[in-house]
């Protein structure tokens, strides 16, 4: 018979009166994925001990103290990181401040434990999500404190990403032997065809938030103006694209592309409508900014109009040249299907997915469709 004390127990460090690390970080996940859906944010602070070594459970048993003694019950109290940093969850903070839940714990800390050296010796750090509006830009990104799950998952498959990494190594090799003509003949068709250089750069966002140079054969006539880009991405992620837009050129249904773009080049249509722009791409996979197969990274001000959860899909696994978005939808889809085909991908994705997803984009590649 289930007995609910002894599952309380095995959640519960009855030392220090914390709940372990595996169930806090569950705790922590599951307030992100509430906050996603109701928007009522919450606040995580974090207290590091790990510069105690003497004394160091009188430290803890201290600090547990001060906490229970200074937060509600409702608060989730307990090991962020076991031994070295104690997490406190506030929920339901609409109607507080973080400044004053951070005075009154260091109060408390200086009335409990020994001396004031040994509080200044705590470093604390708070959290919230999700982060205010007005610091949503393109160079504030998600707070990684709020992932534990994803760091923990990243090293459960570590042989897993060892091994992906050995195909994209291969693969590319592969690639280049593959369409070496095609590396000869488009840059020389693209010189004689308009100004500019043969390769085109742009900044997205990668792995954990991290910034990189995505490389593409240059589709776009240069110095031209990206504000079209720009407001049609912001419509699509918000979800308000006007229906005139198909009007306009820009699609239907699209995700990021304008069918009628003026700003690509005659034989830009031609690359863009064959993916053959993507190629140099390889090179991204080879130095490790990118994957063969993954979600497709973002551009700085997409996501400044992400929602929350839009975010998620830029953790756990590193962006592909193809994906699962790619083979499914590609630009005949909404924003929002998109972003859920990219988190089924982190949850599903397997050497043998990659695979498929890689012989499926030949035959999408090949039919031309949603490609613009």
């Amino acid at each position: 018979m289930f007995n609910s004390s002894q599952s309380h127990n095995t959640l519960f460090d009855e030392d220090y009166e914390l709940y372990i690390e595996h169930y806090f970080n569950q705790r922590l996940c599951f307030e992100r994925k509430r906050t996603e859906r109701s928007k009522n944010p919450f606040l995580m602070m974090l207290l590091n001990i790990e510069e105690f070594e003497i004394n160091k459970n009188n430290i803890i048993r201290d600090v547990t103290s001060a906490l229970l003694s200074s937060t509600r019950e409702t608060d989730i109290k307990g090991w962020y990181r076991y031994n070295y940093i104690i997490g406190v969850i506030f929920t339901e903070i609409s109607n507080l401040d973080m400044d004053s839940i951070e005075q009154k714990i260091l109060s408390k800390l200086y009335d409990t434990v020994g001396s004031v050296e040994d509080v200044n010796k705590i470093k604390i750090s708070i959290h919230l999500f999700p982060e205010k509006d007005n610091d949503r830009k393109s160079d504030n990104l998600p707070d990684l404190h709020l992932y534990p799950d994803v760091t923990a998952q990243g090293i459960e498959k570590k042989d897993k990403l060892i091994l992906k990494r050995i195909i994209d190594i291969g693969g590319c090799l592969a690639g280049f032997l593959i369409f070496s003509p095609f590396f000869i003949i488009i840059p020389l068709i693209i010189k004689l065809t308009s100004k500019g250089p043969i390769l085109f750069n742009q900044e997205r966002i990668g792995l954990n938030g991290e910034k990189f140079k995505m490389l593409k054969f240059r589709s776009m006539y240069i110095n031209n103006n990206p504000k079209i880009h720009q407001e049609y991405v912001q419509k699509l992620i918000n979800g308000n694209k006007n229906k005139d837009d198909n009007k306009n050129g820009l699609g239907e249904n699209g995700v990021y592309k304008i069918m009628n773009d003026p700003r690509v080049t005659p034989i830009g249509r031609f690359l863009r409508k064959t993916s053959l722009d993507e190629l140099p791409q390889f090179i991204n996979v080879l130095i490790g900014n990118m994957s063969l197969v993954g979600p497709r990274p973002p551009l700085e001000y997409e996501l400044v109009n992400y929602d929350i959860w839009h975010r998620r899909r830029i953790f756990s696994v590193k962006p592909g040249i193809t994906g699962l978005w790619q083979v499914k939808g590609r630009s005949v889809t909404t924003f929002d299907e998109m972003v859920r085909m990219d988190l089924k991908y982190t949850k599903e994705r397997s050497l043998w997915l990659d695979l498929v997803l890689l012989l499926q984009t030949v035959r999408v590649v090949l039919n031309g469709k949603g490609a613009y």
